[in-house]
């Protein structure tokens, strides 16, 4: 039986040592030294072994899935994974023809991982999986045409499509025919300002047996709108899609950008950017925090949550000039210093939250009608939260020990000692108590790096010159890992963006905290994902 990602016993820097000779002939090896990449150009023949070795045998953990499409219909597929130890990895195969073909990863141990991202492909570039067990009807809806695939270099982004006819005879496939079962139908359409999402629940009596998950309603073809624009103008996409976590995902495009153009960051401007970031994380989880209190009808703690979370929004304004940091980031640095007096009052303020968060968490752990409904509640055990690939604390609350601040330190976090916060009970209590614990941690880590902010710049001095050339930057968003992977032109302009945010990977694994349990906890298991429809949709 294979060993589970991050559970073998030969360590990642094996990779380096072992590559060139077990796959000799097989896969061209190199490594860059400068990036932390081992990057593996392969033949599609072999790209189902390489991954599956990559994966069970040397503990890399896949990242995501970037498609390109260069002239004369030439396609490269790049597989990009990650190891405990700081480096990274890259499988890349290349194939010809307006329709592409590559073997499915899906039947792999760790091939719910890959599931979401072929559907992707399939949909917005046309590529083919064969072997897969479901392609088609994800990101594009009925509605759109059939044929058109709109990542594709032939497609015109300005022209308006014919909206296809809704076919009245279709019925959603269902899978339960025994007497007394039903679909409900949970949205698309919910009140507040909850974002549009489609859950089709089908249940026996009240036991939800099968959920099956329908997002896109709002997709906004993010990675389609940055191409050929200039990099400035792609940051604003970049940190606009998810308010969620607006500051994070504008990091990972800036640190790429960084890459490729060779700038050095001053170290003031790192500092600031591990506060900003760690700022953002305990404003996502009082908000979080919120969700689920109001999801239980325990009125009082929620109105409490939330006013720690709008005092931390008010709090990141003074600071930084925008409640969700828009504009707080620039290419070699930060685009405003807060200086001493404000780096004062962030760490008394951010103090003062963490108080009133361990207060709020105390009161909570003694609330029997509150516990009752997220105790044994929505579980995600370790192995299917290994299998799906999913991050964050959703992946930390069923004892997956996965924090890319600690696996492959960035900025300040080199420097930072804190603990991972795991919980292993996989339910919805144990995904509270991590939101609570993080939100503590990021508050130590806050004043931690305040008490010993470096002086100098917090803008790289020399002009960012542009470039051609590839990067790919992970971190550790609010709701977990994130990957940003950026192609410049010469001029500048951007070639290729390819974002999957932490959203996209953990809704995917949703369904296996909401099914088996009640009718009735599905709306507190939602609200224990603490996850963003927006983000998922980009």
């Amino acid at each position: 039986m294979a060993s589970s990602p991050l559970e073998v016993k030969s360590g990642p820097v094996d990779v380096l040592e072992i590559a060139p000779a077990r796959w000799s002939g097989r896969a061209a090896v190199t490594f860059d030294s400068s990036a932390r990449v081992c990057r593996m150009e392969t033949r599609v023949e072999e790209l189902h072994a390489l991954c599956e070795w990559l994966t069970a045998e040397a503990g890399y953990v896949f990242a995501t899935l970037v498609v390109e499409e260069s002239p004369a219909e030439s396609w490269s597929l790049r597989y990009l994974f990650y190891a405990p130890s700081g480096l990274r990895a890259e499988v890349l195969v290349r194939t010809e023809g307006p329709h592409p073909s590559v073997p499915s990863l899906s039947d792999l141990p760790e091939g719910p991982s890959y599931d979401w991202h072929e559907r992707e492909a399939e949909d917005l570039f046309g590529v083919n999986f064969p072997g897969h067990p479901r392609l088609g009807d994800f990101v594009l809806h009925e509605d759109w045409p059939e044929g058109v695939n709109p990542m594709r270099a032939s497609f015109d982004a300005a022209r308006r499509l014919e909206t296809r006819e809704s076919n009245p005879r279709w019925r959603a496939p269902l899978i339960l025919s025994s007497p007394g079962s039903f679909a409900m139908p949970i949205g698309p359409i919910f009140s507040d300002f909850a974002e549009s999402s489609h859950f089709l629940l089908e249940t026996v009596g009240e036991d939800v047996v099968r959920t099956v998950p329908r997002f896109f309603y709002k997709y906004r073809g993010l990675e389609k709108l940055a191409e050929g624009r200039p990099l400035d103008r792609v940051l604003l996409l970049a940190e606009r899609f998810s308010g969620n976590a607006a500051f994070a995902h504008a990091l990972a495009l800036c640190e790429a950008a960084e890459e490729i153009c060779g700038v050095e960051v001053p170290q003031r401007a790192r500092v600031l950017r591990t506060v900003l970031a760690e700022l953002e994380r305990l404003r996502h989880h009082a908000a979080t925090i919120t969700g689920i209190c109001h999801s239980t009808a325990l009125g009082v703690a929620a109105s409490q949550a939330a006013l720690i979370e709008e005092d931390l929004l008010r709090l990141t304004c003074q600071v930084a000039g925008h409640r969700y940091l828009f504009g707080a980031l620039a290419p070699g640095g930060l685009c405003f210093d807060p200086g001493e007096a404000q780096c004062e009052r962030l760490k008394a303020s951010s103090g003062e939250a963490a108080q009133r968060l361990a207060q709020l968490h105390s009161q909570l752990r003694y609330s029997s009608s509150f516990l009752d409904r997220l105790e044994e509640v929505g579980i995600v055990s370790r192995e299917a939260a290994l299998s799906y690939g999913l991050v964050g604390p959703i992946a930390r609350a069923s004892g997956v020990s996965r924090d890319l601040r600690k696996l492959c330190p960035y900025l300040a976090y080199e420097t930072c000692d804190f603990p991972v916060a795991i919980q292993h009970e996989g339910d919805g209590y144990a995904r509270l108590r991590v939101f609570f614990q993080e939100a503590q941690t990021s508050v130590a880590i806050i004043r931690e790096l305040l008490n010993e902010l470096p002086s100098g710049p917090v803008l790289a001095g020399a002009a960012l010159t542009p470039r051609s050339g590839s990067a790919w930057r992970a971190v550790e968003t609010p709701s977990g890992a994130a990957f940003h992977y950026l192609r410049l032109h010469r001029d500048g302009t951007v070639a290729r963006y390819r974002v999957t945010p932490a959203a996209f990977v953990n809704w995917h694994g949703f369904h296996l905290a909401a099914e088996n349990f009640a009718f009735q906890d599905f709306p507190i298991i939602l609200a224990s994902f603490g996850l963003s429809n927006a983000e998922c949709d980009r």
